[in-house]
């Protein structure tokens, strides 16, 4: 049995539907789940390492930025070593600004330059997700769980 992390912000809701869906999938499966908020629950950055698959959750702000309660977390990751650790990214973005889902990708970039094991879609959806975009959060569910079973 592994253990999950499930951590997430949303400004709007939209992550925070990606991250249910997320949630609802993984809850299918015999592995001990946490689910945490950048916004409501303390975090320590290393406390990430304590999981053995963990799945983010943000959106992109305005210009192309990091939420504000994910940007510490953000810059501590530099001093972590993920090698072993199973992660996803997923979350909305705004395709009114010029930039659009950089955080994500940003976030996806570092998590995978610590060493982490990352799934290969990196979900970012245009404002609320659709049902297409839902099933695509809980396969990025399910293909965590298959890794974590392939060890």
């Amino acid at each position: 049995m592994g253990n999950v992390l499930l951590l997430y912000t949303s400004l709007t809701g939209n992550t925070e539907m990606m991250a249910d869906a997320v949630k609802e999938e993984l809850e299918k499966y015999n592995h001990h789940l946490v689910v945490k908020s950048f916004a409501e629950d303390e975090l320590e950055t290393e406390e990430i390492l304590d999981y053995d698959a963990i799945l983010i959750g943000i959106y992109t702000w305005v210009d192309g930025d990091l939420p504000f309660e994910v940007e510490d977390f953000f810059d501590e990751l530099e001093d972590l070593d993920l090698k072993g650790k199973i992660c996803g990214v997923f979350g909305s973005a705004d395709t009114g600004y010029e930039l659009f889902g950089t955080a994500n990708e940003m976030l996806y970039a570092q998590l995978e330059s610590q060493g982490a094991t990352m799934l290969p879609d990196n979900i970012i959806v245009d404002l609320d997700p659709d049902e297409g975009e839902l099933e695509r959060c809980r396969n990025l569910a399910t293909e965590a769980i298959k890794y974590l079973t392939e060890d």
